[in-house]
């Protein structure tokens, strides 16, 4: 058997030993026992974003992350008259656009450069001067590492355009970042990320009076949302097949985060691990993407830049700690030649301990001397 491998990537993530355990029997999805399992995963989901089921709905969606952004996108918006803004500063803010524009929905982007903030100023005179049914972006956008401030920017959206459908995407945000979902109308994330559920669905939080005026928009029948809340609401149970050994799981995942002691217990485990990473790191003499300084440096994600070092291949460095056991991620900017290092999911202190020794011992087989000149 291969041996085990931590994951430090931005996805998917390692999973404990008790959530995986519980994906090793099977279960009709027309059984009561799974029924009451999915309501259980929809009514605990409400508590752990702390939001009320009289405002709010949760929508499971089968498939990954951008399945369940694609219904959202196709059922939220009018078929006719929907115009998206999309924020832009990232790999996976360009992921919204082309989902819009694969759909046929009119969309604009605001684009800032990657590892730069938003400026609200300028999202506030954009939506003053052009009518626009969505705006949409990113909450952690890991191809870099930033995290964008959207309690700011809904605040400042409602304000100027209180019509306009605030969106966002937090995949990997949910959970790890404690956050306030009062001027979001649809949030999508995914059951693997920081809830370390097994991939294989995800799930949208939308405002129930938005949902409600949604029927039949949809381009899509699998991904339609309308449908698929209709559906749950009236008999408890999916459309059409869903991956039951994953929602097994994730129930198991939602009790093993309230074991933790919920989200805030969660994310100043992921800071922990993000502090020990970075310190190790930069006194190694890796430069990180991201200005340390900036308070919108994300703890979900690092990106690191390569060293400047005639022996370093990322290759080579990749190889030798994923024979060690870790298993890092290529970077995914334009910039700049990086990779990353995630902090999230099964992932504890030492763990993060034993992948700079690897690291350690890669750059010494590599012959590469630390701390790293960079020159």
């Amino acid at each position: 058997m291969d041996k085990m491998r931590k994951l430090f990537t931005p996805g998917p993530l390692g999973i404990s030993m008790r959530v995986r355990q519980q994906m090793l029997r099977d279960i009709g999805s027309r059984e009561p026992e799974f029924i009451e399992t999915i309501r259980f995963v929809r009514k605990k989901l409400l508590e752990i974003a702390n939001v009320g089921d009289e405002v709010f709905t949760v929508v499971p969606m089968q498939g990954s992350g951008t399945f369940a952004l694609e219904s959202a996108f196709t059922t939220t918006i009018p078929r006719n008259d929907g115009k998206v803004l999309i924020l832009d500063n990232g790999s996976y803010g360009k992921r919204l656009m082309k989902i819009c524009q694969t759909s046929s929905i009119q969309t604009e982007i605001m684009s800032v450069p990657e590892a730069l903030n938003f400026s609200i100023e300028d999202i506030t005179k954009r939506l003053e001067s052009d009518q626009f049914s969505h705006l949409a972006m990113v909450h952690c956008e890991t191809s870099t590492g930033a995290i964008n401030p959207i309690e700011e920017i809904g605040t400042a959206v409602k304000a100027v355009s209180p019509d306009t459908i605030f969106m966002v995407d937090s995949m990997s945000g949910f959970v790890g970042i404690p956050m306030n979902l009062d001027n979001i109308d649809v949030m999508v994330t995914s059951t693997n990320k920081c809830m370390q559920g097994a991939p294989g669905f995800a799930y949208c939080f939308l405002k129930k009076e938005l949902l409600n005026r949604c029927k039949g928009n949809s381009r899509s029948l699998s991904l339609d949302l309308f449908d698929q809340y209709e559906a749950l609401e009236k008999t408890g149970q999916f459309r059409f097949t869903i991956p039951t050994h994953v929602m097994l799981a994730f129930a198991e995942a939602i009790r093993e985060l309230e074991d933790e002691g919920g989200v805030i217990q969660r994310a100043k485990r992921y800071k922990e691990n993000a502090e020990i990473l970075r310190r190790e790191m930069q006194q190694m003499g890796f430069l990180t993407l991201l200005d340390h300084s900036d308070h919108q440096l994300s703890y979900i994600i690092t990106s690191f830049h390569y060293p400047k070092h005639k022996n370093f291949n990322f290759d080579i460095f990749y190889n030798k700690l994923y024979e060690k056991g870790s298993v890092i991620y290529p970077g995914k900017v334009t910039i700049a030649n990086c990779f990353r290092i995630g902090t999230i999911g099964d992932i504890w202190p030492d763990d993060i301990k034993k992948l700079l020794s690897d690291i350690k011992e890669t750059m010494q087989e590599m012959e590469i001397d630390l701390p790293i000149k960079n020159v």
